[in-house]
């Protein structure tokens, strides 16, 4: 509705209706214009809104659709906010749309008088000459006349180049549009991302605004929330994972060999114990397979037991900005409920304080088992997992050297030398470590026959020379009285058996080069009697010759390895025997919660690297950034420091760490499955994300021949609410001191990292490194200040986030409300600070993005209630622009 104080029509459309067949989000959307309202009371000022409401032809029932913002004090009210209906949506042209307005008495009890209503068809607007309507507003069905309404089509992109005069600071500057369109990057046609994101993302919801810059342009804004399949798919691969994982581990353990019965009723009780996990896992697994429906786990379901691998209210948050200025932009935001296991509970805390004291508890455990370190343990865990995964490469390659030798071809016979040697030393590198050595006497000690009467100590080196200079060095055992010298036991033998592996190499080296050699001479002696036949050369050398040659010395390799395997599989899995026996049950439930939030975390990640690789495909600053140093995530928490949040805040802290865990690897997609594939382990995942062809095209040589990604998690939290002020009052807020802290650290080494590796020109030209130095610089400042809800800290670690090409994440509790008014902040911020919105216009925008933009679309789609869960007591103790306006907050389901 555009009409100007003396009711004449301003130029240009406002509300708009906008109708396309195509598939690129590209809507319909309705925009009437009203003047001349007539007021129920003669001195009443009119508060008036517009419901948009919609008749399907086929069932004939009316479908309460989208409202516009409330604009206050006037009979020709200029709106800010419209309405997009997304593609998928039903609309035909027989369909019909009926605007009601509204005259709003009190917004904080939502009363509200009828003042008029006016409906039209569809098609009727799709074939008029101009594609506009003038509407008659009646009071009721053939009533009396109450204004007018006029409604045109427009696309977002439509702008305005002349001066927009009638913007002015008062109530009747008050205007908005609304879009609905996707964003495709330059030079990739619809067909070729298209999968991508309709693998990815799902169910959006659009809103479109049309705000007034500071030099009196227009900007057109697309605000869109879109579910991610990714919610129940990373839990299911990550699920899978483990109980492949878990099934590998327990046949290990019955693998051990024979034991005391000490060890061996230690063994039993482990297996027992990991087997239960086991069924658990499994049954995960399955009710997860079970899941149809919504793709997103909704705040009121974050307690439900079989949902506690999803995140929750997972979404990707985007606005895209159109102006006349300067180049579209897009900014994209995850949003996700703070990854964290709430079916677990919180009573004594959360994963960061858990581990700790689960820690000092093993060290000090009086069980008849053996203390190794977690840095022991990850190792064995490393060990074990190169053993599965280059064993069976070592064979296959020498098997590929047999057959090259059986063929009798040089050239084969070289390269598949070269890729056995590569893998045979790798394979010997793996086990140069003390640990698998102390491993080994440590297993002979607890085999048949040994008595024993307290536990073996495994100390760091550093603890019995009291030399930091080794604290590099692996840990060992150190003997004490009650476990007997055996001297039959010969300490030096592990290092002549894996030291066997690469003697048996270098022998076939010798071999191969000796066959090289001989088949040169060969070469030349036919050469010089001008044989007109090469094909001769191969039948004066039977292929048996090369093959007999070789073959001994293959199996040699094989059989050489086979032992080393042997042992180090079952003293590594002895190492992990003894980390599960100190701690059970604890140990895997610890385990239990920690894969939970993992993978709660896990799911955003990956969906926001599918983002922003997505939207940065033409970005070679940002692709070189990729590979070459890594992608800096940042996590924006909002928990308070109290109360259950946190053991919340402690989960979310340790699952965004556990998060440099993680690789990624770009393939090549095959087929026309697009979701992503996750391969490793619990210490190393690599995720396989899948392009088409033509996407995959335009990555660096380095990505396409499969470098391995990386990405550094960083979180910074600040508690706005009611609960973190009693925290500052009368609690503790040290842990977000720490992790904030801690946190920086990281920033400041990624920062070091990109500067040190990436040119001074990778950065958009507004970009500079000044800039990001200064800003690092202030962030340290607010960190250290004891500066209370210092909110401050959040909006300068998002700038340095956004200015570094990284991915932003949003998390509160539910991703629903304090969440919400976060992102609304951040978009109108990102408005305000890089594309002009007009100084007196950024509370409306954001009161227009909060009262019927897609955050208030999150929260009926969680609770089935269009009210934030707040109320006025505790607004009270929310910084200031932190507040939703007045009507859209009040009693609700969390």
């Amino acid at each position: 509705w555009r009409y100007n104080r003396h009711g004449q029509k301003d130029p240009g459309p406002h509300f708009s209706l906008r109708f396309v067949f195509s598939f690129v989000f590209l809507s319909l959307v309705p925009f009437p214009a009203c003047k001349d309202l007539v007021a129920t009371a003669r001195d009443r000022k009119l508060n008036t809104f517009i419901q948009i409401s919609v008749l399907h032809p086929a069932e004939q029932t009316l479908t309460r659709y989208s409202s516009t913002e409330i604009v206050e004090g006037t009979r020709d009210p200029l709106f800010l906010t419209g309405v997009t209906f997304p593609p998928e949506y039903p609309i035909y042209e027989e369909s019909k749309i009926k605007l009601t307005v509204y005259d709003v008495k009190d917004k904080s009890q939502d009363t509200r008088n009828f003042l008029g209503c006016v409906t039209f068809k569809v098609g009727d607007l799709v074939k008029s000459k101009e594609q506009q309507l003038t509407l008659t507003l009646r009071a009721s069905d053939g009533g009396k006349t109450v204004g007018t309404i006029e409604v045109s089509l427009v696309k977002m992109g439509e702008t305005d180049e002349g001066e927009v005069d009638h913007i002015t600071t008062d109530v009747q500057g008050q205007k908005c549009a609304l879009v609905c369109e996707s964003t495709v990057p330059e030079g990739i046609s619809d067909k070729d991302s298209l999968p991508l994101l309709n693998a990815v993302l799902k169910n959006p919801v659009s809103k479109l605004y049309r705000f007034p810059t500071s030099d009196n342009k227009w900007l057109h804004i697309r605000e869109q929330m879109s579910e991610s399949t990714l919610s129940f798919h990373v839990p299911k691969e990550l699920i899978n994972l483990h109980i492949r994982e878990d099934m590998r581990r327990n046949q290990d353990l019955k693998e051990l060999g024979e034991l005391a019965p000490h060890w061996d009723n230690m063994r039993k009780s482990v297996i027992a114990h990991c087997e239960q996990m086991l069924s658990m896992y499994q049954d995960i697994l399955a009710d997860l397979g079970k899941h149809t429906g919504s793709s997103f786990k909704s705040s009121c379901n974050k307690g439900e037991k079989t949902l506690e691998f999803v995140p929750i209210n997972l979404h990707l948050q985007r606005m895209h900005v159109h102006s006349s200025r300067l180049k579209d932009a897009v900014y994209d935001v995850i949003t996700v409920g703070a990854p964290a296991a709430h079916y677990q509970g919180f009573k004594n805390g959360g994963l960061r304080k858990l581990l700790s004291k689960f820690e000092a508890e093993r060290r000090n455990t009086g069980y008849q088992c053996i203390y190794y370190s977690p840095e022991n343990t990850a190792k064995a865990k490393e060990v074990l997992s190169n053993i599965n995964h280059l064993q069976p490469l070592i064979s296959s390659h020498a098997d590929l050297l047999l057959n090259s030798a059986s063929q009798h071809s040089p050239d084969s016979l070289k390269n598949s030398l070269k890729m056995l040697s590569e893998k045979t030393e790798l394979f010997v590198h793996a086990f140069k470590d003390q640990l698998v050595r102390s491993a080994l006497l440590a297993l002979y000690t607890a085999g048949p026959g040994c008595v024993l009467k307290k536990p073996i100590v495994l100390r760091n080196s550093v603890e019995e020379s009291g030399d930091p200079q080794h604290q590099d060095h692996p840990s060992r055992i150190k003997r004490q009285d009650s476990i007997p010298h055996h001297s039959e036991y010969d300490e030096e033998e592990w290092d002549r058996v894996w030291a066997n592996v690469g003697k048996s190499l270098n022998c076939i080296i010798a071999m191969v080069d000796r066959l090289l050699e001989k088949d040169n001479v060969s070469s030349g002696i036919k050469k010089s009697e001008n044989d007109p036949f090469p094909a001769d050369r191969v039948v004066s050398h039977p292929s048996g010759d090369w093959y007999e040659q070789l073959y001994p010395l293959i199996i040699t390799l094989k059989d050489c390895m086979g032992e080393v395997v042997t042992r180090a599989k079952q003293s590594m899995t002895f190492v992990l025997l003894q980390e599960l026996a100190c701690g059970l049950p604890q140990c895997l439930m610890l385990t239990l919660r920690r894969d939970i939030v993992f993978s709660q975390a896990l799911a955003g990640l990956v969906c926001g690297f599918i983002i922003k690789l997505h939207t940065s495909l033409h970005d070679q600053g940002f692709l070189q950034q990729l590979h070459t140093v890594g992608l800096i995530v940042q996590y924006e928490g909002l928990l308070s420091t109290y109360s259950e949040e946190i053991g919340m805040l402690e989960d979310m802290a340790v699952g965004i760490s556990d998060l440099q865990k993680v690789m990624f690897k770009i393939i090549e997609a095959k087929s026309d499955d697009f979701l992503p594939v996750i391969t490793g382990r619990r210490e190393h995942y690599v995720i396989e994300v899948k392009l088409p062809a033509k996407m995959f095209e335009l990555l660096p040589q380095e990505i396409k021949e499969g470098k391995q990604l990386r990405v550094y998690p960083v979180l910074f939290n600040v508690g706005i609410n009611e609960q973190q002020t009693l925290a500052e009052r009368f609690g503790d807020t040290t842990l977000q001191e720490s992790v904030n802290h801690e946190n920086f650290e990281l920033l400041k080494e990624y920062y070091k990292l990109f500067t040190e590796k990436m040119p001074p020109d990778c950065l958009p030209h507004f970009q500079e490194q000044n800039d990001l130095k200064g800003l690092l610089e202030n962030l340290h400042q607010n960190i250290q200040a004891k500066k209370r809800k210092n909110v401050e800290i959040m909006w300068v670690a998002a700038t340095i986030c956004r200015k570094l090409n990284g991915i932003r994440f949003t998390c509160c509790k539910s991703a629903k409300d304090r969440t919400s008014m976060s992102v609304t902040l951040e978009q109108c911020s990102i408005l305000r600070d890089e594309h002009q919105l007009h100084k007196d216009f950024f509370i409306r925008a954001l009161d227009c993005m909060r009262r019927e933009g897609c955050r208030i679309e999150n929260v009926l789609k969680n609770i089935k209630c269009r009210k934030y869960a707040f109320n006025m007591i505790q607004l009270m103790a929310f910084p200031k622009y932190y507040r939703p306006p007045e009507g859209t907050y009040g009693k609700a389901d969390t």
